[in-house]
């Protein structure tokens, strides 16, 4: 996956702002429930862009969680040459389509930019195993599959679940619940015994000392060191693959406009979201949730989009979780 660009020639891609602007306020459409990732990262750019002056309107947060986050996508579709609404997407944009067999389409929306990839961590809770090698063995021993938590059903939890199966042996009971935020407290009352949650979704519980992070699902370590609990920074969880367990995998919050806005509406998001990325509430933000900064625009959006797509299909096709 391409993550980096040089400032130059993102700035280069961006078109030049042509002037219009909205006149009522904006809606930043959130494709899950309340308190997950998308849902915090929305109210972040909410509070970045009303802080700074970004945007003579308000900035509103309409959460649209229904049907998987089904709700959201068809509420984008239907929106048609709608200026007022950005979609805050993630990787259900490909993954829904393929397992639900909704008629939606990512390249049905206009495209405005890619602002952070985001991480995953295998939890287990803090009185668990303390490694991946014990959490594996256990998972193994156990009289009945160790329950996971996570965000959807046959969705990117559900799919890291499945090969965390396939590179282990163990075995897993998924269970789907509405948020991130609500996946963590099940971790925290011994309901389930591990989660793939984004590194944000488990922060106060792990803070708190209640949940453990056993290793991030990356070719690479979290690059924060800045101690987040009196022990531990984000950059000392070492990668799965560290641990002998290859699973890497990488989440995009992009923003998406409906389709057929013009080209002014489309450049205005592409400067504001930009403006964005260069706060400081977006900058410490990225750090505190541990979150990979990026911001790719244009074509080098679109070609970032269109192999994010081909590897989340094959992933889901392995998985066997492609509607037939």
């Amino acid at each position: 996956m391409m993550v980096a660009c040089s400032a130059g020639a993102l700035l280069a891609a961006a078109p030049a702002f042509a002037g219009w602007e909205p006149t009522k306020p904006v809606e930043i459409v959130v494709a899950a429930g309340a308190g997950g990732a998308s849902d915090q990262m929305a109210r972040m750019m909410q509070a970045a862009i009303q802080k700074n002056n970004l945007m003579k309107q308000p900035m509103v947060v309409s959460l649209k969680g229904g049907a998987s986050g089904a709700e959201a996508l068809m509420y984008m579709k239907s929106s048609e040459g709608d200026p007022n609404k950005v979609l805050i997407a993630y990787s259900l944009i490909y993954m829904l389509p393929l397992s639900a067999k909704i008629p939606f389409n990512w390249r049905e929306l206009t495209p405005v930019s890619v602002v952070a990839l985001d991480q995953f961590v295998l939890w287990d809770n803090s009185a668990g195993p303390k490694t991946v090698k014990e959490f594996v063995a256990a998972a193994k021993a156990a009289s009945s599959p160790f329950k996971m938590g996570g965000t959807g059903s046959k969705r990117e939890d559900h799919v890291l679940t499945v090969f965390l199966e396939q590179k282990t042996g163990a075995k897993f009971s998924y269970l789907p619940y509405k948020s991130g935020g609500e996946a963590a407290t099940q971790l925290v009352g011994n309901h389930t015994e591990a989660n793939v949650n984004n590194p944000s979704e488990n922060l106060e519980v792990w803070r708190a000392g209640q949940v453990r992070p056993l290793c991030v699902f990356d070719k690479e370590r979290i690059s924060y060191t800045t101690k987040v609990t009196d022990t531990q920074s984000w950059a000392d969880i070492p990668t799965c693959k560290e641990e002998g367990v290859d699973v890497q995998y990488l989440m995009l919050r992009a923003m998406f406009l409906p389709g057929k806005v013009t080209a002014e509406q489309q450049a205005f998001y592409v400067d504001l979201f930009h403006k964005v990325t260069q706060t400081a509430e977006y900058k410490d933000y990225m750090e505190k949730q541990a979150l990979k900064p990026i911001f790719l625009t244009g074509k080098d959006m679109v070609q970032f989009l269109e192999e994010d797509d081909a590897l989340n299909k094959s992933l889901m096709t392995e998985a066997g979780f492609v509607a037939k």
